[in-house]
């Protein structure tokens, strides 16, 4: 079976430069929700070359691209750019979800609540059609995350 997950092999030094320098929201998204299959046992790639794009996170399985928005993607330009690469991953069967960098430093745990909601509802519209997942175990104690957590995290996230 072929797997097109319209990877592009041209932009991976861009990408890969991008994994170097993402912004403190991106950093954070990361560490607490998405990282080793943290987000319901789902694995995502960070700044991963799609199309002619890099999008911020990505899960294979679900084609499913989540997006962090800075202050920059509220510039006319920017918007545009942005409407344009979001129908182009739509039309290549993407879902494609949006968050502000001030939802994910403010209210990271609604944010993390809304991409669990977002993945229920892919696994219900595509069911038996998705690779099996093997969340990993729940901590003993749920792990709060706090404000001050993220306002100490280091951008660098290797």
């Amino acid at each position: 079976m072929h797997n097109n997950t319209h990877y592009n092999n041209k932009n991976q030094p861009f990408a890969h430069q991008l994994r170097q320098e993402m912004t403190k929201a991106e950093a954070c998204l990361w560490k607490y929700v998405l990282k080793a299959g943290k987000m319901k046992g789902y694995t995502f790639r960070r700044q991963r070359p799609v199309l002619d794009f890099i999008v911020d996170f990505m899960c294979i399985p679900l084609k499913l691209v989540i997006e962090v928005d800075g202050y920059s993607h509220l510039l006319d330009d920017v918007l545009s750019k942005d409407r344009i690469k979001e129908n182009a991953l739509k039309d290549a069967g993407y879902d494609v979800i949006r968050f502000t960098d001030s939802q994910v430093l403010k209210d990271i745990q609604n944010v993390m609540v809304e991409i669990e909601n977002y993945i229920e509802e892919l696994e219900r519209r595509n069911s038996g059609k998705l690779p099996k997942v093997h969340p990993q175990p729940p901590p003993a104690e749920p792990v709060p995350i706090h404000r001050e957590d993220i306002a100490t995290t280091k951008i660098s996230v290797k």
